[in-house]
């Protein structure tokens, strides 16, 4: 099968300019088919506070009421999506940017409120990779913005990490995927405050000592939790790394 690459990217890798041109200079180094899925939480905060609009987070996870998915939509639909589109075509990597509610591609429906209502919140149904893979296969690159839709007119904020790995998962069926989790550091970290005490190779029972022993914690282990849904559903390989190491395969590998 061909080869897939999906990059999921957020935190200030897709927000400051510097590190932006140094992940899309090594995005457009990578061989074979492409999907960038990006986030954009800090940016869409601090529009949402110049539009005196309050931000409400539960565990790092946003509280998405009707101004901010109004908010998100702007932000990661429109602003750092097509951000990300310009810098792409301007490297010669004919790109385009959307959406889960863009050709069909992801429904979703609100999350149920248990202990937290979440308001517009979306979680994943299912994938429909037809008109996606077309654009692929013509050497189409998409740019995908984590909202979602619920097949009734409504948008829905959706977390990137999760989208990734949906995403992933579906078109393994199609293609040999490699499904890379970009951030700050170099993988993951035995020492938060040692850059370089990466864990290499990672399983899911390290991952859950780590866990609990406080060593993996906050907004790592979604993006854990995810990359080993999508390798046990039969993507080829799941890296989490840094924007400069995208293009070179170094970082934490799950096994």
């Amino acid at each position: 099968m061909d080869r897939l690459t999906i990059i999921k990217v957020g935190g200030k890798v897709v927000e400051e300019p510097e590190s932006l041109n140094m992940l899309l200079d090594q995005f457009v180094k990578i061989s074979g088919y492409k999907i960038l899925v990006h986030g954009g939480g800090r940016s869409a905060t601090q529009i949402a506070a110049k539009l005196g609009i309050e931000t409400k987070m539960v565990d790092g996870r946003r509280i998405t009421d009707n101004e901010t998915l109004e908010v998100v939509t702007m932000v990661y639909g429109g602003l750092v999506n097509k951000k990300i589109v310009a810098g792409l075509q301007a490297r010669g990597c004919n790109a385009i940017g959307i959406t889960g509610a863009d050709l069909d591609l992801i429904h979703a429906h609100k999350r149920p409120v248990k202990d937290i209502d979440y308001g517009f919140v979306g979680d994943v149904d299912d994938v429909n990779s037809d008109e996606v893979r077309l654009l692929i296969n013509e050497n189409v690159t998409p740019v995908i913005a984590p909202l979602t839709h619920d097949g009734k007119g409504n948008l829905l904020n959706t977390n990137a990490d999760t989208i990734a790995s949906e995403i992933a998962t579906e078109f393994a069926r199609y293609y040999s995927v490699y499904l890379f989790y970009c951030f700050e550091k170099k993988g993951v970290l035995l020492d938060a405050k040692d850059e370089d005490n990466i864990i290499y190779d990672l399983d899911y029972d390290l991952f859950k000592k780590c866990q609990s022993e406080g060593i993996i914690k906050e907004g790592m282990i979604p993006k854990l939790d995810n990359g080993f849904r999508a390798k046990k559903s039969g993507v080829k390989e799941v890296l989490i790394t840094n924007h400069e190491n995208i293009s070179s395969g170094r970082g934490t590998r799950l096994i």
